[in-house]
């Protein structure tokens, strides 16, 4: 009898503890996470320093895209020359023409990821011109976040996932606003 009166004891616990624990944790992680969207590209499009930086990064990119380019054809026209005249050339003159080719091309290929590579220098003045404006686009979030309670700020313009953000959420506009645009 007493070993039943335990169960009995327990089976009531559990049909008051569980329902108001799990009440309690439900409540608690259901509770008011406050979150809301930007638009990065609304907001940078409206930051004229930023279109001047992106200004600049394409002419500069231009330039160096034609000083490579000038270097690739130098080395197909060396090659096509090589292509015409190796009937009339000696096996030195070949190896010569041969080594001036390969020269020209590793030239191409050496300035193209100086300027173009993962640690070129268009990555190095990208870093330079964009990176105070993203920083500076990064501590009014966070000070609005801050402000307001936000737990997560999403970025509309770059995440595929969202599939509808209500403009009441969008905090874009009042972002411009603290830095000044």
């Amino acid at each position: 009898m007493r070993g039943k009166s335990i169960i009995d004891k327990v089976r009531v616990s559990v049909k008051w503890v569980l329902p108001f624990y799990l009440f309690t944790f439900l409540t608690l992680s259901v509770s008011a996470q406050k979150f809301a969207l930007v638009d990065m590209e609304y907001i940078l499009k409206n930051i004229p320093a930023y279109e001047r930086a992106n200004e600049q990064l394409s002419q500069v990119s231009k330039q160096w895209q034609a000083e490579v380019e000038a270097l690739t054809t130098e080395a197909q026209t060396l090659y096509k020359n090589y292509q015409n005249e190796v009937v009339f050339l000696s096996q030195e003159q070949k190896k010569a023409r041969q080594d001036a080719i390969v020269e020209k091309e590793k030239q191409a290929a050496d300035l193209k990821k100086q300027y173009f590579g993962p640690e070129g220098e268009l990555f190095k003045k990208r870093t330079a011109l964009m990176g105070p404006i993203q920083e500076e686009i990064y501590n009014a979030v966070k000070d609005i976040a801050d402000l307001r309670g936000y737990q997560l700020i999403l970025d509309r313009a770059s995440d595929q996932g969202i599939i509808f953000g209500s403009p009441k959420i969008d905090i874009s506009s009042e972002v411009l606003r603290k830095l000044g645009y």
